[in-house]
């Protein structure tokens, strides 16, 4: 994945494309199967896609922030 402020409005997105991490998720979210998704962005590789939910995983365990047992 990579960042460029200049292109996404600096959202993560494939590289080498304008698919953004956020919007492969939302498909996803949404039904879209990885068939469908390279179906609809021919640019896609599998690999690509996996990467990009590997990336948002990674991110979440990043920020998340384990609560206490009371």
């Amino acid at each position: 994945m990579v960042a460029d402020a200049g292109i996404c409005q600096g959202l993560p997105r494939v590289k080498d494309t304008r698919i953004t991490v956020s919007s492969i998720l939302a498909h996803i979210a949404g039904g879209m199967s990885v068939g469908d998704l390279l179906v609809a962005f021919s640019q896609l590789s599998e690999t690509a896609i996996n990467e990009v939910i590997m990336f948002a995983a990674q991110r979440i365990q990043e920020i998340y922030i384990p609560m206490k047992a009371a």
